[in-house]
């Protein structure tokens, strides 16, 4: 049965963080960071934080059902895959955002969207698949023609120093401030190889995992293996870096985490993958990437900070400006709304239909 993911846009109405116990936020850090990829996962989570299994399944139910916790699911990797993605600036008519907003959304590999404070205002992901007809630029002209956005800027990540989406939910601003001792070598990018099983484990796999005590159950019996074999080839995925991890994905507001700020740099350019690998070190950064560079868009360096606050954001970024130096130029671009944040879905039909229904293909 084919999956469909459904954007999640932010509601006003429930926005505003919920106050967490500190049982609740050891609980959540070990869930984006160390959920482990086992027949029984919450067992584990359970004897890491002393507490019994069932509470730790009923209060990860309780965070999914207050809207906290997005959902529980494999987090795989577009590019591995050899899906063609990248991040895309668009400036689209600043009276009625939510109408190109709406066309832009429908595309099925468009896994994030927002409107930031900038001249160009609409900022999205998007894949397309490994045998699109369209591809990523005929994609966007599509996109362009539909939005009547005026101007397009395509920034494909040139490298990749970082990309690790988990919330700080005990500590404070120093630490979110605060960078490790080693930098960070960027990734590797490349497609890998996979076959038509690997194909087969992602479409039983993604989305919403069960909140239970063995959430690869049905799975297993959809593919017909045991969950032990399920177990065993998503753990060879994150050897083949077709999987990153199998972790909880939060609502930022709701967990507490009311502002998210883009830092952008101009650096030297013999210092980019230098520079690169020690912004992505720090703590309250989750995304960093070398992108191209336009005559209206001078920064290399993408960083994406996350904060209880615009000013921890500040804070990080004003303490990686501090102890890195060499800073050219820097802009800081905030999200003021949430068109749309999903975790694509592979290998489904939803591409096709939209490339023949938008693109003639």
């Amino acid at each position: 049965m084919t999956k469909t993911a459904v954007p999640k846009v932010r509601s006003r109405k429930d926005g505003a963080a919920v106050p967490l116990d500190e049982f609740d936020k050891r609980l959540l850090n070990t869930m984006q960071g160390r959920f482990p990829i086992e027949v029984r996962p919450y067992a584990a989570v359970a004897e890491e934080l002393g507490a019994p299994e069932d509470r730790v399944i009923a209060r990860v139910g309780e965070l999914v059902q207050q809207r906290i916790i997005r959902q529980v699911t494999p987090i795989f990797d577009t590019r591995a895959f050899g899906y063609a993605s990248m991040l895309v600036a668009a400036k689209v008519d600043a009276e009625h955002p939510w109408r190109a907003a709406k066309v832009v959304n429908e595309h099925p590999g468009v896994s994030h969207n927002y409107l930031r404070n900038h001249e160009f205002n609409m900022w999205f992901t998007i894949a397309v698949e490994p045998d699109s007809k369209l591809g990523l630029e005929g994609t966007l002209d599509v996109l362009q023609r539909e939005t009547g956005a005026e101007s397009v800027r395509m920034l494909p990540t040139l490298k990749l120093f970082k990309i690790r989406m988990d919330l700080e939910m005990e500590a404070g601003t120093d630490a979110l401030a605060s960078a490790s001792a080693e930098a960070v070598e960027p990734a590797e990018t490349e497609p890998q190889p996979y076959d038509e099983h690997d194909k087969a484990v992602v479409r039983a796999t993604q989305g919403d995992l069960p909140i239970e005590r063995e959430p690869y159950a049905r799975a297993a019996a959809e593919l017909g293996m045991t969950q032990e074999q399920v177990v065993d080839h998503l753990r060879g995925m994150v050897d083949r870096r077709l999987l990153r991890r199998v972790a909880a994905i939060l609502f930022h507001r709701r967990a507490g985490f009311s502002a998210n700020g883009m830092g952008v740099w101009k650096v030297p350019e013999d210092r980019v993958l230098e520079l690169g690998g020690k912004m992505a070190a720090f703590r309250g950064i989750s995304h960093c990437y070398q992108r191209p560079t336009y005559a209206d868009w001078p920064y290399q360096l993408f960083t994406m900070a996350h904060g209880r606050s615009k000013e921890e954001c500040d804070a990080i970024l004003d303490a990686i400006e501090q102890q890195l130096g060499c800073v050219e130029a820097r802009a800081t671009l905030y999200s003021s709304t949430e068109f749309k944040k999903i975790r694509l879905l592979y290998f489904t039909e939803d591409f096709k239909r939209w490339e023949r229904e938008h693109g003639g293909v």
